[in-house]
């Protein structure tokens, strides 16, 4: 492990020329994104392999990452989706048990940029008040305003379709965890490796399927008993082709069950409109009301879009869907369904990883579809 004094100087810069200095820790390289603030205290392990993060720097809030190491265990996909890490301090040292490595070491394997050092404080509360930005971590021997121009032509999220190049681009089958109870589609559009864990607790077998496989040929795809939408990355409104497939399912009455991403294509699905918020939302501890229950729930979340509402409890644009989950924070959508057919989705993570696990209820939600469909 290097002592901080040794790690060679570097610098975040973001679009609007508001310059972090720091020191490098990880691939001493330089990396371009949209940089966005997580306020998880724990999981930064799940969240570098959370492929919804492609393309983006993620900023740790919690001022001491990296105490416990890394593990193969915690690992949402076989290696880190975000384009650049910030941290307060990296820990010196692991201290867990079940630690095969440290993170800075995980870093430098997979080629990940970070930087450390940096008054993150100051630098969410930026990001609070201006919105989520492009930026570049970059080597202090980097000319600044070189890469101001190269952060000022780099892609925007709006318009981005990442979803389609962050799965595993292949087919796969997660077995059931026991009997067979159902066989569910999962669609990957950077599906995080605990949703298919934990439909398969549930008794599912589950194919999970590239986003390419969104045909209007799905229905003949053999038999199954419903459809998961997953998570992942970019502007929902640049995802070509999903739209019309998931709808040509429900209106078949196939089960739906959409998480992040997939919330926001059924939303459009069904005519809804998404927009994108002006720093998203990342980390463990957004309170979400559950409006049918009248409870509330700590979710995981990890956005930067959101579908819009029309009237109170509606989507804009979209009457046959309703609004069952909202915000807290902002009073955004987080949850909607079908008024006649057998849909549902909801904005944030309930598979958590790292997070709450108030929001479990919702994969036992779509086996009671799942089971209704059956019989």
């Amino acid at each position: 492990m290097h002592a901080t004094s040794q790690r060679p100087p570097a610098y975040l810069l973001l679009e609007d020329g508001r310059r972090f200095d720091g020191l490098s820790f990880g691939s001493p390289e330089l990396s371009l994104g949209e940089v966005v603030f997580n306020t998880s205290m724990t999981g930064y392990q799940e969240i570098l392999t959370d492929p919804s993060y492609t393309g983006q720097i993620v900023v740790m809030t919690y001022p001491l990452i990296g105490n416990y190491g890394v593990s193969p265990e915690d690992e949402e996909s076989p290696a880190p989706r975000a384009s650049g890490f910030v941290v307060r301090e990296v820990a010196r040292k692991p201290s867990s048990w079940r630690a095969s490595g440290s993170l800075e070491e995980y870093l430098e394997r997979h080629g990940i940029v970070g930087i450390t050092e940096v008054d993150t404080r100051a630098l969410t509360r930026h990001i609070r008040s201006q919105g989520a930005m492009r930026a570049a971590v970059a080597p202090w021997d980097e000319e600044e305003e070189e890469v101001l121009r190269r952060v000022r032509e780099h892609p925007p999220m709006e318009g981005l379709d990442l979803a389609h190049g962050a799965g595993r681009g292949e087919r796969y089958t997660v077995p059931p965890a026991g009997e067979e109870r159902f066989h569910v589609l999962a669609f990957d559009f950077g599906v995080k490796a605990h949703s298919p864990r934990l439909l398969a607790e549930e008794g599912c077998r589950v194919t999970v399927l590239p986003p390419k496989a969104l045909a209007p040929d799905l229905l003949s795809e053999g038999e199954f008993d419903g459809v998961f939408i997953s998570n992942g990355p970019g502007d929902p409104a640049a995802v070509d082709g999903a739209v019309e497939v998931l709808r040509e399912l429900a209106e078949a009455k196939v089960p739906l069950f959409g998480i992040c991403l997939g919330h926001q294509l059924i939303g459009r699905a069904f005519g809804g409109k998404t927009y994108k918020l002006p720093f998203g939302h990342h980390g463990g501890n957004h309170p979400v009301k559950n409006l049918d229950r009248d409870t509330v729930e700590i979710t995981a979340q990890n956005h930067g879009f959101a579908v819009r509402e029309g009237d109170p409890g509606t989507v804009h644009n979209a009457p046959d869907l309703r609004v069952t989950h909202r915000n807290l924070y902002d009073g955004t959508v987080e949850g909607l369904a079908h008024r006649s057919l057998p849909v549902f989705a909801v904005q944030y993570h309930p598979e958590a990883a790292p997070g709450p696990h108030d929001s479990r209820y919702l994969f036992r939600q779509f086996m009671e579809l799942l089971s209704s469909r059956v019989a």
